[in-house]
């Protein structure tokens, strides 16, 4: 994404410039409509994503995983340090070669592939030690480059309407590379190669629109696989010299223009105009095969240019309609909280547990994990059946395999809705438990809470998914169809960076009061915060919310316990407020 790199002065700069994801449908060895979710984890160490890999990422269905950068870098907590390379040596605050590697093995194990998130554009912005301990200077990083290797051009972009500015002056003072060389060109591929040796499966190129298309395509054919997945980004600005689909040739291009787009219409437009949302939207667009779409990534959020967690439930039903929607192959980006722009990652990217120290963990929250395994389901079928009311809500059905319906209104939304689906019962992979009856006639009702959802595939699982245990995002108000029975928890309660609500109660299924073994509930509709809880018809049960910091110190909400029964069929639902 681009690499907001010297100090905070830069961070603006930086965000303007335009260097942002990756994509990736075609990766190499992956069947055509297979598994082409990617999850990127970002500023995960690499021990940390090869667990993911086996706990989340795989049981969930993503096809791949993106990493941030392995290569030795300046010395910095910001986020953007990983973003200044100064050696090719993998060694970083992420881990060392050997722990990259191990992550490859265990990740493909797991039957996730992985992408490197690779900044070969330009070097550092200044001078120092490594992270490796390299002594480098600006256009001096002892073993790859001198002063001859980078472009002549010594000063900031400062005209993006002019090509040679573009790709041949400094972005926001990094030291950029002179990729029309042939000594540099040999040199990216020799580091290239040497993570293909260690069994990546593609590359996502930062800053590609910062170099001309030819020069990556030289950079490529110098690959022990030219062939290999090739993601670039190159972000669509109006009247700019240079433009996405230069790049459509070498590899794919993130759609940064649809990611735009989302904002605009889940904030204030109408979900109903998404009936056609893909490359016959023009400029900045590419083809579907081309294309990697994503609702934000590390620089959007920061910018404000796209949706983020921040977003709450909006945030979370974009994210549910791309992984619907056919057009090009899906990115779910996972971060972490941030109220400072240069935060780098808690615990130096150590991601002890999902939902704790700040880490947001949405490639596993279940409205988000669910629908990956309804792409792969749905894979290589057309639109069917759209619906929409003219505003908010609309649904759509993907061939006969699956249907998804959104509700962005201020207010639940009661609908008979015809679908392609085969007749027999289906589990709504938004809300475990949730079981919905088609007709013969491929119809059925659904009752859906304001911003909420319903996804029902032919062989979707019933019970939890996403693979991930010790926090979920919990269900978000749907009713409607068979239920498990138990209780649907909702609080209203506001926190602070790094907090969490909980809910704990009597009996062993909330913990038995025993706030290690609380359950964490959903923060995607903050400030009301929610999880879906089995328990036998029947049960009266006592409860009461928590709030949990990072550090593990417990606030308990005040007044007595609260009090409810399991009803005899489905579950009591629980609207309360947070008692100061």
């Amino acid at each position: 994404m681009r690499s907001r790199v010297l100090n905070g002065l830069l961070a603006a700069a930086v965000a303007a410039a335009g260097l942002f994801a990756a994509s990736l449908q075609q990766a190499q060895a992956t069947p055509p409509g297979s598994k082409d979710v990617t999850a990127t984890l970002f500023q995960w160490r690499y021990d940390s994503v090869a667990k993911a890999c086996t706990d989340q990422l795989g049981p969930a269905g993503y096809g791949f995983v993106e990493v941030s950068p392995a290569t030795e870098n300046i010395q910095g907590d910001q986020w953007w340090t990983s973003y200044q390379p100064v050696s090719y040596k993998l060694q970083n605050r992420l881990g060392n070669e050997a722990s990259f590697a191990g992550m490859v093995n265990t990740c493909h194990a797991a039957g996730v592939k992985v992408v490197a998130d690779a900044v070969i554009n330009h070097m550092s912005a200044g001078s120092g030690t490594g992270t490796a301990g390299t002594a480098y200077s600006k256009y001096n990083y002892p073993g790859y480059y001198q002063d001859q290797d980078f472009h002549t051009c010594r000063t900031n972009i400062s005209n993006y309407q002019d090509r040679s500015n573009v790709q041949n002056c400094e972005l926001v003072g990094l030291a950029d590379l002179d990729t029309g060389s042939d000594y540099v060109r040999s040199t990216i591929a020799g580091y290239l190669n040497h993570l293909l040796s260690l069994g990546v499966d593609g590359f996502r190129i930062d800053a590609a629109k910062h170099m001309a298309e030819t020069d990556l395509a030289a950079i490529k054919s110098k690959l022990s696989n030219p062939n290999v997945y090739w993601a670039q980004e190159a972000i669509y600005g109006a009247g700019e010299a240079v433009q996405p689909g230069e790049y459509v040739n070498t590899g794919d291009v993130d759609a940064f223009q649809g990611a735009f787009d989302l904002k605009r219409i889940f904030n204030g437009q109408q979900l109903a105009s998404l009936k056609t949302w893909g490359a016959s939207w023009g400029a900045g667009y590419v083809s579907s095969d081309k294309a990697r779409t994503f609702v934000d990534n590390w620089d959007t959020e920061r910018n404000g240019s796209t949706l983020s967690y921040k977003d709450n439930a909006t945030y979370t039903l974009a994210n549910v309609y791309m992984l619907a929607w056919p057009y090009g192959s899906p990115n779910v980006y996972s971060g972490y909280e941030f109220s400072n722009n240069d935060a780098g990652p808690p615990n130096g990217g150590t991601v002890n547990a999902c939902y704790s120290d700040g880490w947001k963990c949405q490639h596993a929250w279940p409205q988000i994990a669910g629908m990956v395994g309804f792409r792969n389901a749905v894979a290589g079928t057309a639109v069917t059946n759209w619906w929409d009311n003219g505003n908010n809500a609309i649904a759509f059905g993907r061939g006969g395999k699956g249907f998804v319906a959104i509700n962005h209104e201020g207010g639940p939304l009661t609908q008979t809705f015809t679908t392609s689906l085969p007749a027999g019962t289906y589990c709504d992979v938004q809300h475990s438990g949730a079981g919905y009856s088609v007709g013969s006639d491929g119809r059925f009702t659904a009752t859906i809470g304001a911003n909420d959802a319903v996804a029902l595939y032919t062989g979707g699982p019933c019970g939890a998914t996403g693979g991930t245990t010790g926090g979920s995002t919990g269900s978000t108000g749907s009713t409607g169809g068979t239920t498990a029975s138990g209780a649907s928890f909702a609080v209203n309660a506001t926190t602070v960076f790094g907090q969490n609500i909980y809910v704990v109660g009597d009996n062993s299924t909330l913990g038995n009061w025993n706030t290690g073994s609380a359950l964490l509930l959903s923060s995607a509709a903050y400030p009301v915060w929610k999880l879906d809880v089995t328990m036998p018809a029947g049960t009266a049960f006592q409860y009461k919310y928590i709030r949990k910091d990072g550090s593990g110190n417990v606030t308990w909400e005040s007044g007595a316990n609260r009090t409810a029964t399991v009803p005899s069929g489905g579950k009591v639902v629980l609207n309360d407020t947070w008692r100061n």
